[in-house]
């Protein structure tokens, strides 16, 4: 019986083949499949997002080392569209351990936030399924910032507008795979339609959890965000072996809209209990008013009223 490949390269022309044709990829969702087990953190990615989309080098400019493992890129953010993550998982004395890298972008989510609450429609889906935000569209509200669950989107200082992955949707649009998945030396990243994606990830966890069982080892591998239960699936999905906090990643991610009828529940609390304070705060008020009015009329009084005057000695003799 034929084993299941470690990893299933994404389909790349050889050389001295013909290049695909202009717009040659089918309008159907398409994304990044990335396995984890075989990053090796060359952060290959990085560099090639960075050079196809002409974004800096620099943290911000800072050149400083970050101290986190191999971590200098930190986070994702207006600069930085690839981040390849270091976790280290080691005993004290260091004799026993693991690494868990994974080469992190955005969700490209089926249900995006970022999206929902644009006010200028700087964000859009294409035809791939994947999100973009335009930068001749957006007026750097911020909006999009607060509302990914995946902290994704960040303000590039050169243009003060948000941005983020693209999934390199202009080689999309020539028929050419996104860079990242292209200088992937180890296939981590995988590019393609998500249908076949979600197939090849399924058969990659069965593999993984076979050899775990084989070896008497607890069975880790499954896949983080490959169904519509979160965010009505993400385009850009993962096959982690730990629980996804330790990768960054949240568990349960929700849209703004989803937090709604709670925060609208508070917000009406609020006001009410605003309202009654400010009832008891005036009529309270009142009865001060009234009390200060009261003290004051009676000292009124009691300085209009004329004691009777002290009779004399000649009222009294003639008394």
């Amino acid at each position: 019986m034929a084993q299941t490949p470690v990893a299933v390269p994404a389909a790349e022309p050889t050389p001295g083949s013909e290049l695909p044709a202009l717009g040659s990829f089918e309008a159907v969702p398409t994304g990044f499949y990335t396995d984890t087990t075989v990053c090796i953190g060359c952060k290959a990615c990085e560099v090639a997002c960075k050079e196809w989309n002409g974004l800096p080098a620099t943290n911000g400019g800072l050149n400083t080392l970050s101290g986190d493992s191999y971590d200098n890129t930190r986070r994702l953010d207006g600069e930085h569209w690839r981040h390849v993550k270091f976790i280290e998982q080691f005993s004290e004395d260091r004799s026993q351990g693991r690494w868990l890298m994974m080469s992190d972008v955005c969700k490209h989510c089926v249900q995006a936030g970022c999206l929902e609450v644009c006010p200028t429609g700087a964000i859009m889906r294409t035809e791939f399924d994947t999100v973009v935000i335009q930068a001749d569209i957006c007026n750097g509200c911020r909006y999009c910032i607060a509302a990914c669950p995946f902290g994704v989107i960040e303000i590039n200082p050169v243009n003060n507008t948000a941005m983020k992955c693209t999934l390199c949707y202009d080689r999309m649009q020539n028929g050419l795979v996104p860079a990242c998945a292209k200088a992937c030396p180890t296939s981590s990243i995988q590019f393609g339609p998500i249908a076949e994606l979600k197939e090849r990830a399924k058969l990659r966890v069965d593999q993984l959890n076979k050899q775990a069982r084989d070896t008497g080892k607890p069975e880790q591998a499954y896949l983080y965000g490959a169904d519509e239960t979160m965010l009505g699936g993400l385009n850009s999905f993962y096959l982690l072996e730990d629980q996804p906090e330790v990768y960054g990643l949240p568990r349960d991610p929700k849209l703004p809209s989803r937090n709604q009828p709670a925060t609208g529940a508070l917000a009406a609390v609020g006001a009410v209990a605003l309202g009654a304070l400010g009832v008891v705060g005036l009529r309270k008020r009142r009865m001060d008013d009234f009390a200060a009015e009261a003290r004051d009329a009676a000292a009124n009084r009691e300085a209009t009223i004329i004691e009777p005057e002290t009779p004399g000695p000649e009222e009294e003799r003639r008394g």
